[in-house]
Parts: C-alpha cells; structure tokens; sequence
C-alpha cells in the first residue's frame, strides 16, 4: 500500500511508518482489515487467495488506505488526511473522504468509480460494486450524504443521494437513482428508484451482501396493497 500511494513528496517508508503507527495504536484496523479480506473471499469467486486479495484487489487495498485517512482526519491530522485521499483517489478511482465512517466487513468490489461523501455512514458487511456513488445534492454544508444501513448490497452504477437512510439488508439495484429512504428488506431499482418487492434470501446467509444477487427474480412481489413505490 505504501508503495501505491507514494509521491516525490512523501515515499514509501514514510508511508510504512504512518501505517504501522494507526495500526500499533487503534487495533480495530486491524479487526476491520481481517474482516474486509475475509469479506472479498467469501462473496467475489475471482479471489482465490488472500494473498491475491492483499497484492491485487484495488477494491480492498484503496478501503484500507481509507481506514488510515480516516484515522489521521480523527485525530487532526486532517490535511495529510486529505493527501491520502487524493493518492488513493488517483491511483485506485475511488474517492472516499476520510471524514466518512465505513464499517466492517466492507466488500468494494471492482471499485472504480466508487465515490463517498464527508457525512456519509456504510455499515458492517455492505458490498458495494463498481460506479457507486453516495453522495449528497444542493450546496449547503452539514449533515448531507446517505446512511447506508448493515448488509446492504448496493449494485453497479447506483447512485444515493442525500441525507437519506438505507435500512438494514436493503438493495439497490444496478443503475438505481435512490432520492428517498429504503426500508430495510426493500429492494429498489429505476430512475428515480421504487421499490419492486422485499429481499428473498436463498442461500441462507441472512445478507443480501453476502449473496450478491442482483436479479429481480428473486424478490417477493409487493402485495396489491397501494404499495407502489409512494413511500419512495
């Protein structure tokens, strides 16, 4: 990771120094990088080893960069927070601010294009695909970008916006456009997005994010009860 971010400005073993000081002094990122990698070996087939996931996956190396970002910007040190960010932002394609909280157990996955802003929160066990934006509308400051509830699985392209809750479990499908809340269990899809039924979980796993189904097949159908995408 190091190696990665490095610039004339700032080497490697500067970075190897930064790095294994959050990590002698917080042990959760430690306990939220085991999970992250367990994370992208449970729900993407294409890795095959953890030692893969450590060299190779972009997704998982541009999320620990992050958690160090967010660290420095916890503890003040908001302007090389902000560096790092910009390294991770231009070597990887992801563009995370540190002042964001993401949980554990987090899967980015194929991650360019993901984008997630100041005030957003991602829970435990979320996946997020590639071109996911979380981002926040208008201009004004303060609280504005979306609250992602635990294992939610959020499809390729899908775009949330504003200070809105994503409930537990919910899922967004691929090039969604989600403006308003998402009840937990809630599948959505469209543009703007509505519901189109609730999280049918066949594998047993409890998660959408675990399974990473993105098919509308799988859903349980809204009942003809005036359930029609209003509350969205």
């Amino acid at each position: 990771l190091s190696y990665h971010v490095q610039s004339d400005y700032f080497v490697a073993l500067q970075w190897v120094d930064l790095f294994v000081e959050a990590l002698e002094q917080d042990g959760t990122l430690r306990r939220a990088a085991r999970k992250d990698l367990i994370a992208a070996m449970r729900r993407d087939p294409a890795s095959t080893h953890p030692a893969a996931v450590l060299l190779f996956n972009k997704g998982f190396q541009a999320l620990q960069c992050y958690r160090l970002a967010h660290w420095l910007w916890t503890r003040g040190r908001r302007a090389l927070a902000l560096y790092v960010q910009s390294m991770v932002s231009a070597h990887f394609g992801v563009d995370i601010h540190p002042a964001a909280r993401v949980g554990s157990g987090v899967l980015i996955d194929h991650a360019t294009g993901i984008v997630i802003g100041e005030t957003a929160t991602v829970g435990d066990d979320v996946s997020l695909l590639h071109n996911v934006t979380l981002g926040g509308t208008g201009k004004v400051g303060g609280d504005r970008h979306p609250k992602v509830g635990r294992g939610v699985l959020v499809g390729a392209g899908a775009t949330v916006l504003g200070n809105i809750t994503v409930g537990d479990c919910a899922r967004i499908a691929p090039g969604s456009v989600v403006l308003k809340p998402v009840p937990s269990f809630t599948v959505v899809t469209g543009v703007p997005a509505k519901p189109v039924g609730k999280v049918v979980l066949e594998l047993g796993s409890a998660l959408p994010s675990e399974e990473m189904q993105h098919s509308l097949d799988n859903i349980e159908a809204f009942e003809l009860s005036g359930i029609d995408g209003a509350g969205l």
